[in-house]
């Protein structure tokens, strides 16, 4: 997997510019977050670092990223020497994260679908329930597992489509093809149940959990058209989640 990424990294880079990843994804994620100000933040599966900077450039105090995939934090590292900002990177696997240090956010951008099993999941959410102060947050967007198979051809649109070989069960395989730049790549995310992520939040020892769904920005709609979203709202591809 993490070979995978490597050989994937520019393109992924190049997805960041699909239009529902501003519209949507990065619209809804924000509102999620809040106000950054001054805040110190854990940035988990950073990848070439894309929210990372957004996370400094929105006032946070310290901002720390993570990600296990070399050719990625490369990237993100020739941005900052490019345009330093005082970010931290780091290079680790979150499933052997330990403790890094006690932030008011932990942050990631598609980290937990690629969990196989609860077991990981657990241990996912116990190292970012670690990383966190006493009433600190934890603010994800993920993959929906939830959404119906039979509308993941209608993204295609929005520049990716989701298919499975077998019917959707704990730790089946769900491939996300991107279309971006005329180029396409896939990669793998795995079905984990909105239970099942329920429990390992829970467990892990947080106390509360909201799920969020996808909301589009008034500039979206005034570029796009809401009829154009329609469908990415009403089937929802991906989720936030906030947990305390």
């Amino acid at each position: 997997m993490v070979a995978y990424y490597d050989s994937i990294a520019q393109q992924y880079k190049k997805s960041k510019e699909l239009p529902f990843r501003l519209h949507i994804e990065a619209y809804t994620y924000f509102n999620l977050l809040g106000d950054l100000t001054e805040k110190t933040v854990l940035d988990l599966a950073c990848g070439e670092g894309f929210y990372t900077r957004q996370f400094k450039r929105n006032g946070a105090a310290r901002v720390v990223g993570v990600e296990i995939s070399e050719k990625m934090l490369e990237l993100a590292i020739q941005e900052e020497a490019r345009e330093p900002q005082d970010i931290e990177y780091i290079l680790g696997n979150v499933l052997e994260l330990g403790k890094i240090g006690s932030f008011d956010l932990v942050v990631a951008s598609y980290l937990l679908n690629y969990c196989q099993t609860k077991e990981q999941l657990l241990k996912v959410c116990q190292n970012i329930f670690t990383n966190l102060k006493p009433g600190g947050r934890f603010v994800t967007i993920n993959n929906n597992g939830e959404q119906p198979p039979a509308s993941y051809l209608f993204t295609e649109k929005y520049g990716f489509i989701k298919s499975i070989d077998e019917l959707l069960q704990e730790g089946t395989p769900i491939k996300y093809t991107v279309y971006a730049d005329e180029q396409k790549f896939s990669f793998d995310n795995y079905y984990l149940s909105t239970a099942i992520h329920e429990w390992a939040f829970r467990s892990a020892g947080f106390k509360e959990v909201r799920w969020q769904k996808p909301k589009v920005s008034p500039e979206g709609v005034e570029e796009f058209g809401q009829e154009f979203w329609q469908d990415f709202l009403e089937y929802a591809p991906i989720l936030a989640i906030e947990c305390r």
